[in-house]
């Protein structure tokens, strides 16, 4: 047997014995930190980019103008509603993932649920928003199917 090598390991295909001058890797399949870390990394960049998303909110007023009180009012509303519901996606994963617990089956529900979401948002937007010439709205799209993915590839590690 090769040195370092131990006797319990599997070797690589059938009917063969480890050959490797190193200890084979064990691999236990505990992906827990890689799927929490996947979430928290998601939960992040939602939340930053709904500050980006509320950060410039009077430039996007004021390229409104002129419109009347009640019309300012529902840009602004809606404007800041999508702000929110980023910071909500992005409270809801990073308190799941540090309050969950590793088995708890429910998280990975709330990564799903949470992944369907940016995912329908990011459609709306690419329908919408991302039809003019501003660069943010044709982002924005990319940066909430990218959190997606990384909830999902979280809720399936």
């Amino acid at each position: 047997m090769a040195a370092g090598a131990t006797e319990d390991l599997p070797a690589p295909w059938p009917g063969q014995r480890d050959q490797r001058p190193w200890p084979a890797p064990v691999i236990d399949g505990d992906h827990r930190d890689v799927a929490a870390l996947l979430a928290y990394v998601a939960g992040a960049i939602v939340a930053v980019w709904g500050v980006a998303h509320a950060v410039p909110t009077r430039q996007v007023l004021a390229g409104f103008a002129p419109i009347t009180a009640d019309n300012r009012r529902i840009v602004l509303q809606e404007w800041l509603a999508e702000a929110f519901t980023m910071w909500g996606i992005a409270a809801v994963v990073i308190v799941v993932t540090a309050a969950g617990g590793a088995d708890n089956a429910v998280r990975w529900w709330v990564y799903r649920a949470a992944a369907g979401l940016l995912v329908a948002l990011g459609t709306l937007t690419a329908l919408t928003g991302a039809r003019t010439r501003v660069v943010w709205f044709r982002i924005c799209p990319v940066v909430l199917a990218g959190s997606a993915a990384l909830l999902v590839a979280a809720s399936l590690v």
